[in-house]
């Protein structure tokens, strides 16, 4: 076998010297390096902002969607949409191992999941035999690459496949907001109605405990009953993130101008950063776990009014991110039956 680059360099086409995140066009043959891992893919969980980008630009059809992550394929080596820039996660069953990753705890026929983004997984797809745009995922007959340096979990036996995909692809948002808030916070879910923002809301409910608050802000009605629904939600606003203004006039009255200790950003729009922003008091934490966040609207923005609060990007990865989203579900009887209706 020939030898490979931890961080998968060997992958890269253009520009050279970059990763492969970044890269325009990585290599997307099949035969593995000495260092890599071959997988069987079944499923594309798509990032929930680049599948909102393409429904939109493909006005909700299936078949030009098809068509568009087939041609994002074929061009980049990878599934990164060209206008978000993001990704997904998938499901799939080892198919080979390299000599160098043979003492790893895995073996061939193992169903996995990656937990690293398409936007850097060598992908090949033959066929896209199914999209589910109700729930950001298509059914493939497709190979992928997985590096050394990447990080994937076995499927647990007690979840279905589907449900174990949907969760694991937002498990860094949950997994963030379990480090990040604490006792006595009031913590402000934006987006709170959609996948992940359901999950943070458990961890944050679990977290500030009985002197803390958990506000629920998501702008469609269904979101709004879901947030509802779980329980979990000391206070619940209905807005729109992207008018950050009317979300500011909204934070306010419900804290009683104290803003919000902690906020997390779920929502897969772009231009909610200023809401966000304004919505966090000084020297508070923002955690921006959105795809559709503008590095540049965030750093000028909060400059431009003079907001001295600590900004994080959301990286999807943190210590035990799969174990501790997979819990929740376990925890939490209300939100598994409802991912379930969701998601199965």
């Amino acid at each position: 076998m020939k030898k490979g680059n931890i961080f998968g360099l060997h992958r890269v086409i253009t520009p050279e010297g970059v990763l492969p995140q970044p890269a325009e066009k990585i290599d997307n043959t099949m035969e593995i390096y000495d260092n890599e891992i071959l997988i069987d893919v079944e499923t594309l969980n798509i990032d929930s902002a680049s599948f909102t980008q393409l429904k939109s630009a493909a006005a909700g059809d299936a078949t030009k969607i098809k068509s568009m992550i087939m041609k994002i394929v074929n061009e980049r080596g990878k599934m990164q949409n060209p206008v978000t820039g993001s990704g997904g996660m998938l499901i799939g069953t080892v198919a080979g191992i390299g000599d160098r990753l043979k003492n790893r705890d895995l073996k061939v026929g193992d169903k996995i999941v990656s937990l690293v983004s398409l936007s850097l997984t060598p992908l090949k797809i033959d066929e896209i035999t199914r999209v589910m745009a109700d729930i950001d995922q298509i059914h493939v007959k497709a190979q992928a690459i997985l590096f050394e340096s990447g990080i994937y979990a076995k499927l647990p036996d007690d979840m279905e496949e589907t449900l174990a995909l949907a969760v694991l692809d937002v498990a860094g948002a949950p997994a963030q907001t379990a480090k990040l808030v604490k006792s006595g916070d009031t913590v402000l879910i934006i987006g709170a109605g959609g996948k992940s923002g359901l999950l943070c809301l458990h961890e944050a409910k679990k977290r500030v405990g009985i002197s803390g608050t958990v506000i629920g802000m998501s702008h469609s009605d269904a979101g709004i009953e879901r947030v509802k629904e779980t329980g979990l939600a000391d206070i619940i606003i209905q807005g729109d993130a992207s008018k950050p203004v009317e979300l500011y006039d909204k934070v306010m009255e419900v804290t009683k101008g104290r803003l919000a200790d902690v906020v997390i950003n779920n929502v897969n729009i772009p231009n909610t950063e200023m809401g966000s922003i304004l919505s966090t008091r000084d020297d508070g934490i923002l955690y921006f776990f959105s795809m559709a966040t503008s590095f540049t609207k965030a750093a000028l923005g909060a400059e431009g009014i003079g907001k001295d609060i600590n900004m994080i990007i959301g990286n999807g990865y943190t210590k035990n991110h799969a174990e501790i989203t997979l819990q929740v579900l376990k925890e939490n009887p209300v939100l598994r039956k409802m991912f379930k209706e969701l998601y199965i």
